[in-house]
C-alpha cells in the first residue's frame, strides 16, 4: 500500500496491483462446456519446477491418449503455446479473447470500481478477543486466570444447547475473501499497474483476482 494526492491535493491511501499481463489459457462455450468463460494465467513459472499437467495446459504434449483421441478423429483444443502460469483462475461471462492472447491492465481503463478477492493473513487458531474483538473479562475482583476467556455460551434449561454460529475461538483468516466495491484511482498501462482506494486481503506480493463490480 501507499498513498497518492489527487488533483485537489487530497491524500488517498491505494493498493498498488500489478494487473497483467495476464495469457488466455482456455475459452469456454456454451456449446462445449455449457457455459461461457476465460481462463487467464499469470507470472511464468519455469518448466523445470512445472508438472506435466501444467506444462500440458499451455503446450500440446504427446502421450498415448493424445494419439488414441487423435486417432479417432476428436479435435484437439487449441493451446496458448507459452510458459506455465504461477496463478490461473476462470472467469465467468463471454469475451472477446482467443486463446495465446495477452491481457494487459488497460482492460480497467474504463471501469470505475472493481471487486478484488484474494486469500485473508492466516493467523492461526485464536482466542475470541484478536477473532470477535471480543472485551473480555475484568481484571480485577473475581476473576482469576481467564481474563481473555470468552464467557458463558450455554443456555438455560431451554434450549439447553449452544446455538450454531456462537462467536468461538477458532481458525482466524487463510480464508478467501472479496473486497467489494473498490474505486479504481488510477491505471498505469506501462507498467501495469492498477491503483484501487483501501486494502484489498493477503500479504504483500499475494496473489489476487480483480473484475468488474457487480454492486450497485
Amino acid at each position: 500500500m501507499t498513498q497518492v494526492f489527487l488533483e485537489d491535493g487530497t491524500a488517498v491511501p491505494v493498493t498498488v496491483v500489478q494487473a497483467g499481463p495476464c495469457r488466455v489459457l482456455q475459452v469456454r462455450s456454451a456449446d462445449r462446456d455449457g457455459y461461457e468463460a476465460v481462463q487467464l494465467g499469470f507470472e511464468d513459472k519455469p518448466r523445470r519446477l512445472a508438472n506435466r499437467s501444467e506444462r500440458g495446459q499451455v503446450a500440446v504434449i504427446e502421450s498415448k491418449r493424445s494419439k488414441s483421441r487423435s486417432a479417432a478423429g476428436v479435435e484437439a483444443l487449441p493451446k496458448a503455446d507459452c510458459e506455465p502460469q504461477r496463478f490461473v483462475r476462470e472467469f465467468r461471462g463471454s469475451a472477446d479473447a482467443t486463446v495465446g492472447d495477452e491481457l494487459t491492465v488497460e482492460q480497467f481503463a474504463d471501469v470505475k470500481k472493481v471487486d478484488v478477492t484474494g486469500t485473508s493473513k492466516g493467523r492461526g487458531f485464536s482466542g475470541v478477543m484478536k477473532r470477535h474483538n471480543f472485551a473480555g473479562q475484568r481484571a480485577t475482583h473475581g476473576v482469576k486466570k481467564c481474563h481473555r476467556h470468552a464467557g458463558g455460551t450455554g443456555m438455560s434449561a431451554s434450549p439447553s444447547r449452544v446455538f450454531k454460529g456462537k462467536k468461538m475461538p477458532g481458525q482466524y483468516g487463510s480464508t478467501k475473501v472479496t473486497t467489494r466495491n473498490l474505486e479504481v484511482v488510477s491505471v498505469d498501462a506501462e507498467n501495469n499497474l492498477l491503483l484501487v482506494r483501501g486494502a484489498v486481503p493477503g500479504p504483500n506480493g499475494g496473489f489476487v483476482s480483480v473484475r468488474q463490480t457487480n454492486k450497485v
